[in-house]
């Protein structure tokens, strides 16, 4: 369960299982070569535990390592690299800007609150460079930051070139290949670690190809790994040039597999998902479901934990209090918008009697004062089809009879507010004024136009009996 408003504010003082005190939020690297890498782990509540490396990048490695009194990060590092993490894991999803002095400033699912296991343990690899207030011993340099037998990881830095010349080499078009960047040395390579549609979608704007479709991170264009120059770059998407992205120091380039090169399959159609933001505003309300009637959404994990604890006498005679809403996605794109898993991977639910082709299309979240998400309301499955279009477009997709799904230009794709798992669970929240998050397409598995209208952010005042939403604004995920 998502801890309360009180126990996320406190910074309570705990004593370890082995002896010293240590404040809650307190991270340490454990497992690395050397104490500038390996995994982290953050403390709370009298224990050590890991962080899960969904949603895990340089931004927040960039944290860590100040924390520990480095100057910036290298990199940040995915899949327990440095060992096998700890089976408690405490924090999922962080979402840090850069800016925070502290790791558990940022935007996370709550303590404890994951879907990980010890081999998605997060971790970094800082630079080794003290900061200057380390150097000379002053406390505030290490806010909470706790020495361990480990690893961090540093912030990449900003290319001081004004331009960088970039080239595709070894598609079998001019609108793919392995990204090739010119140095003083010469033409070099890009390690494909961390390389995303962000960085990708740079590159085909500022060679003109249009926007990138997708990100390839792999030996499938060519290319030794001995020619790597650059590693950890890491982009918005809205550069002009890959010179404006953080990268690596040039020439200490680490790039782990033979055949981790980056490259890219540009494309001048792609589709542009935008919620319909005033929709939300005008269709949300409270309702009060029995568990009775929650079997289906339970099984499709539509509610917060606590619906799922049958300890408690009486569970099948209690209700849930959701947040409804109408959700309108419409494609304002140049090409249709497709699941990105094929059809014959896509799952019946014999529930809602249709397959869903793309097991993360949407999130419903509930956010607090603080950034972070209180309230576990995402959709966990959707089908995709045309429920309206514009005059004159015919609608193509439909999820019925095993039927091929998407959503043309033109078209909106609705789930009515009376629609199963339509909702945001919010049980467990105390009435009050919150941020209310839609975001579709979150993980980008898909490519766009843009991914600046995919989320609607709206404030949200509810009691136990209504709910008014308002001030919608769109934005990124």
């Amino acid at each position: 369960m998502v801890p309360t408003l009180l126990l996320m504010l406190a910074a309570v003082m705990v004593r370890a299982q082995d002896g010293p005190v240590y404040p809650d939020g307190s991270i340490r690297l454990v497992g690395g070569r050397n104490p500038t890498e390996g995994n982290v782990e953050v403390f709370y509540r009298g224990r050590w535990g890991s962080i899960c490396d969904d949603e895990w990048d340089i931004r927040e490695a960039y944290i860590v390592c100040k924390m520990l009194g480095y100057n910036r990060a290298v990199r940040a590092t995915f899949n327990s690299q440095f060992g096998r993490g700890r089976d408690l894991i405490w924090m999922d999803n962080m979402f840090c800007t850069g800016r925070e002095f502290r790791l558990d400033r940022c935007r996370f699912d709550g303590w404890g609150v994951h879907d990980c296991n010890h081999a998605e343990a997060a971790g970094v690899v800082c630079d080794g460079q003290r900061a200057r207030a380390i150097a000379q011993g002053t406390p505030e340099a290490t806010p909470n930051a706790i020495p361990a037998p480990a690893s961090a990881k540093t912030v990449i830095r900003l290319v001081t070139e004004k331009d960088l010349s970039i080239r595709l080499v070894g598609g079998r078009t001019t609108t793919e290949g392995r990204v090739e960047v010119r140095m003083p040395q010469g033409w070099g390579l890009i390690c494909g670690d961390g390389w995303s549609i962000m960085e990708a979608n740079v590159v085909c704007n500022q060679l003109r190809l249009g926007h990138a479709k997708a990100s390839v991170q792999s030996g499938t264009y060519g290319g030794h790994h001995k020619n790597m120059i650059i590693s950890g770059v890491k982009c918005r998407g809205s550069e002009h040039n890959l010179a404006d992205c953080l990268h690596d120091k040039v020439g200490q380039v680490f790039c782990p597999g033979e055949e981790n090169i980056a490259g890219v399959v540009c494309s001048a159609s792609l589709p542009d998902l935008v919620v319909d933001e005033k929709e939300i505003e005008r269709t949300s309300y409270i309702d009060n479901i029995p568990m009775a009637n929650l079997q289906c959404a339970m099984e499709e994990n539509c509610l917060s934990s606590s619906a799922y604890d049958r300890t408690r006498p009486g569970w099948q005679l209690q209700q849930r209090r959701v947040l409804r809403f109408t959700a309108r996605i419409g494609n304002f794109g140049t090409t249709d918008f497709r699941p990105f898993l094929p059809k014959q991977s896509w799952q019946w639910h014999a529930c809602h009697l249709h397959y869903h082709s793309m097991e993360v299309f949407a999130h419903f979240d509930i956010i607090d004062s603080r950034g972070t998400k209180v309230a576990e309301g995402h959709k966990a499955s959707f089908c995709l089809e045309d429920n309206e279009c514009h005059t004159n477009i015919p609608k193509k997709y439909a999820c019925a009879n095993y039927g091929d799904q998407g959503i043309s230009v033109g078209c909106v794709d609705t789930y009515h507010h009376n629609i199963d798992c339509q909702w945001v669970d919010i049980t467990d929240l105390r009435p009050g004024t919150y941020y209310f998050k839609v975001s579709v397409n979150p993980e980008l598995k898909v490519s766009e136009l843009s991914y600046d209208n995919n989320a609607a952010t709206c404030i949200v005042h509810f009691d136990y009996v209504s709910a008014q939403v308002y001030n919608c604004t769109l934005g990124r995920p």
